[in-house]
């Protein structure tokens, strides 16, 4: 049996996997049968040489006449990247994140390392811990961060620490790129050796920023279907980057069409809802 050849946002071409596919909308929280039904329809539609972004559409279309929860699980990547045009919002993102696993996190701090000041994206401090974290935002799916990146992260997080050992010596110290695409293999190979950590979105296996998410369940905004993109913008530069934070905040509903208000929070529950609970 012939395999099909399928574009990456890369332009590189790779063997079409269904399981890939399949395993994305079970992700989702989609149904076998759904799943099924979506499979067929992409089978049915290859050929050599078509994007990962039109398979992605079909499914999307499949997905979003039948749950808006579904399809705002199954764009979680190109919601993440909507996270923009600056790249403040996915730095916020990120210290929700950690705030999430228990850390005191700071966002957008200058902090003095032993020879200069830096500005430190993301300050997460627990009892045994300090992470210093650098959050590189892109709107490009195919960008990857290289090696100088790394070595310029470890020498400022190096600065750093410098400065805050004597102050904290009982404590940790761990320097962070956090990248919404992906790293180079000498970024990876560099971290890996010098002790930097880093995440992108589906790396490393394990705690990749995409599992990050799907464990906390704090989906961002652009996930949801049923704001329009002028009203995602508006709430993120209110600060307002997370579906939960609609629920927990009434007055940032006042930046979306009050006739839309129910269905918003209903979207934002079943979005932030785990899986399960939804069987």
């Amino acid at each position: 049996m012939n395999t099909t050849l399928i574009k990456k946002y890369s332009g590189e071409l790779v063997p079409f996997e269904v399981e890939k596919l399949e395993h994305s909308l079970f992700k989702s929280g989609a149904s076998p049968e759904l799943i099924a039904k979506i499979t067929k329809e992409v089978r049915g539609c290859l050929f050599d040489g078509i994007s990962t972004k039109e398979i992605y559409k079909r499914a999307y279309a499949i997905l979003r006449k039948s749950s808006y929860a579904l399809a705002g699980r199954y764009k979680l990547k190109k919601a993440i990247m909507e996270l923009g045009p600056s790249g403040y919002p996915f730095e916020a993102f990120i210290a929700h994140l950690f705030q999430y696993q228990g850390y005191k996190v700071e966002s957008g701090v200058k902090l003095e390392g032993k020879c200069v000041s830096h500005e430190v994206d993301v300050r997460a401090e627990n009892d045994d811990e300090i992470h210093f974290m650098e959050c590189k935002y892109h709107s490009n799916p195919g960008y990857k961060s290289d090696v100088k990146i790394a070595l310029y992260v470890h020498s400022r997080v190096n600065d750093l620490i410098a400065n805050y050992q004597p102050q904290f010596p009982n404590k940790k110290f761990k320097g962070w790129i956090v990248d919404n695409t992906n790293f180079t293999s000498d970024a990876i190979r560099f971290a890996e050796c010098s002790g930097l950590k880093i995440m992108a979105w589906n790396y490393p296996d394990k705690g990749s920023l995409k599992d990050r998410i799907e464990i906390s369940g704090l989906y961002p905004i652009s996930c949801l279907i049923t704001l329009t993109k002028a009203e995602k913008q508006s709430l993120l530069k209110e600060d307002i980057v997370l579906c939960q934070q609609l629920l927990d905040n009434e007055k940032a509903l006042q930046l979306i069409d009050k006739r839309k208000h129910k269905k918003v929070l209903q979207e934002c529950i079943e979005l932030t809802l785990p899986l399960a609970s939804q069987a």
